[in-house]
């Protein structure tokens, strides 16, 4: 990810014309990112696939899925734009979500792929930005290692490897794979 200098606001951000890469605003800087790889979209595409799967199984649970880039509004004055790899918002709060520009709102669950031009702080920060705005449950994929960190407020990260079991958590009840389904 690269700064730009570039100062703006959500609703700017909104209105960028594609140049073909991915954009974040970071406290309100534009970030640009080239565009992912193939074992990125790989990993996120499995991933996606597995939610897509339990929610296909499980209707009673609600909510949805949002694909990749799609950008949430986690804070204003400077804002701060984040595009997951993959997002779940529970049906409760689908309504704030489904909005034409950015939502004011944290998914319940962000999926972050980690790229190999991704740096630890970078990633870090990224969480940290998820769980301050209010996302209950963050997994970082990592494909280089084939491991999936996961993040909760209030608890420590948690790292799991290929043998064991990833689940949802409060967030997404009864949702459980294996790490290694993931790659």
């Amino acid at each position: 990810m690269t700064a730009t200098g570039i100062r703006m606001t959500a609703d700017e951000l909104l209105r960028l014309p594609d140049n073909g890469m991915r954009h974040e605003l970071i406290r309100g800087e534009l970030h640009e990112m080239p565009p992912a790889g193939g074992e990125h979209g790989y990993v996120g595409g499995r991933a996606q696939f597995r939610l897509g799967l339990y929610l296909h199984q499980h209707p009673e649970v609600g909510g949805a899925l949002f694909a990749a880039e799609t950008g949430f509004r986690l804070a204003r004055d400077p804002d701060t734009v984040r595009a997951p790899d993959v997002a779940y918002i529970s049906e409760a709060r689908l309504p704030q979500a489904r909005v034409r520009g950015y939502p004011d709102i944290a998914p319940d669950l962000a999926v972050e792929v980690v790229s190999p031009n991704d740096t630890a702080p970078e990633v870090q920060n990224k969480v940290a930005d998820w769980l301050l705005a209010g996302t209950s449950l963050v997994w970082v994929l990592y494909p280089s290692t084939r491991t999936v960190t996961v993040h909760r407020p209030d608890a420590p990260a948690l790292r799991l490897g290929t043998d064991d079991m990833l689940d949802g958590g409060s967030v997404l009840p009864g949702f459980s794979c294996t790490v290694r389904e993931l790659f």
